[in-house]
């Protein structure tokens, strides 16, 4: 089984510095999990973290122009960068120095001259921290089954999204048709795999600007911003009419179809709470499925 590759950032303004720890690392055993990239600023440092997905970063205080405090901020205020874990490498070593670090959000500090052992387990230390936060972050956030957003955060980003009261914002409610016929004829494990089916089908046809999650059962809800009605319409059509083509290999020589209905709202300036809006989506879904199901129906 190949290790995880976890990316660490070290950061100083004297070369000599950064050729020291990369040779530290290229060194120890334990070591080659690791991939080592670099940067001689503050500003290259940032440019680094946007480049490349960081785990960690060994970070100098000491910098011209945007020193290490100022850089260590900058990353904590992006929703991007917040959580990586940031060590301090410095030779300042007083009360003060030590504060005002994690005051600006290091997970860690070390002081100059170090030790090599010390600073190889301080950034263990922190990755496995960091792994593990993530891994629970990623539980708190995500479906455990489809891996898209969990009804608590599709909430959690879609309040905002309304509060913008922009009048090209879009409410989609998806529901597979039918589905509790398909566990009662095939048994839940192929009803989990239809779900994730219909899930793979809705990544792919939707992009990262638009939110999409999955709220129950086999119920989606898409929310999305878009130039016109039709647009909307066309995108939602779109899913449906790739999922109404999906088959599903059920065992050998038998596999199964299904399809989806859907509802579309537009919001108005009416609708106080981002509820209103979702209601109003889930009764054209509501109309879908009882005029025949797999269809699309937007209601204003």
């Amino acid at each position: 089984m190949m290790k995880d590759i976890s990316t660490i950032l070290i950061v100083d303004d004297l070369r000599s510095n950064i050729i020291a720890i990369t040779l530290l690392f290229k060194q120890c055993k334990e070591c080659n999990s690791y991939r080592i990239v670099t940067a001689e600023s503050g500003q290259e440092a940032l440019e680094m973290t946007r480049r490349h997905k960081v785990d960690l970063i060994l970070l100098d205080i000491m910098m011209p122009q945007m020193d290490g405090y100022e850089v260590c901020k900058h990353l904590k205020a992006n929703d991007e960068t917040k959580n990586i874990p940031i060590i301090f490498i410095t030779g300042h070593s007083d009360d003060a120095s030590l504060e005002k670090a994690y005051e600006a959000g290091a997970s860690d500090y070390v002081t100059k001259p170090f030790r090599a052992v010390e600073l190889l387990a301080r950034v263990k230390i922190n990755l496995q921290l960091y792994r593990t936060i993530n891994a629970l972050e990623h539980m708190a956030n995500y479906d455990i089954m489809t891996d898209i957003y969990n009804r608590r955060k599709f909430f959690e980003l879609a309040i905002p999204m309304f509060e913008e009261c922009r009048d090209d914002l879009y409410a989609v409610m998806l529901d597979i048709d039918k589905f509790k016929s398909i566990n009662d004829a095939y048994g839940h494990a192929v009803g989990d795999m239809v779900i994730k089916q219909v899930a793979k089908i809705l990544k792919e046809k939707t992009d990262k600007e638009m939110l999409l999650a999955r709220i129950g059962g086999e119920e989606f809800v898409l929310l999305l911003y878009s130039n016109s009605d039709d647009e909307v319409v066309t995108i939602v059509e779109s899913i449906r009419k790739s999922i109404e083509a999906m088959e599903i290999v059920v065992k050998e020589n038998q596999t199964l179809h299904c399809t989806i209905s859907s509802g579309i709202a537009r919001y108005t300036y009416t609708m106080p709470t981002i509820d209103y809006l979702l209601e109003k989506a889930d009764y054209a879904l509501y109309e879908a499925k009882n005029s025949g199901r797999n269809k699309s129906i937007f209601r204003v």
